[in-house]
């Protein structure tokens, strides 16, 4: 098996937990590697952006001296959408449905972020 396709089954099987609506893995600089978006938008936008969220994130709290975040998450009316690094070459996205449990679905992204790491 391929790591493409070693890469699509770990959004498949984070998809498998239910209530989530899209989910991408891309490159720390916002690069596409894969993704399972159920036609909600264009995945290469939607990882460059959070790759783009989660760097910021992470030159905020080293300037003030802190390790940098495990993860963004970034909650609407419509959802979750939280991105979480996943090892230092890739990053994870995922964008909830409304009333997904935040528990479940960072305990799932973090199994996911392990794997990916292993992968790439």
């Amino acid at each position: 098996m391929s790591t493409s396709e070693m890469l699509v089954k770990v959004l498949g099987d984070l998809q498998k937990i239910g209530e989530i609506e899209a989910s991408a893995i891309a490159t720390r600089d916002g690069l596409l590697m894969s993704a399972d978006m159920h036609a909600k938008g264009d995945p290469e936008t939607f990882v460059a952006m959070s790759a783009t969220m989660l760097g910021a994130a992470e030159t905020a709290t080293s300037e003030l001296g802190k390790d940098v975040p495990n993860r963004v998450i970034v909650e609407t009316d419509d959802g979750k959408l939280i991105c979480m690094g996943a090892g230092p070459k890739a990053l994870v996205v995922v964008m909830t449905a409304p009333g997904a449990g935040l528990g479940l679905v960072l305990v799932e992204m973090t199994k996911s972020a392990e794997k990916i790491a292993k992968l790439i």
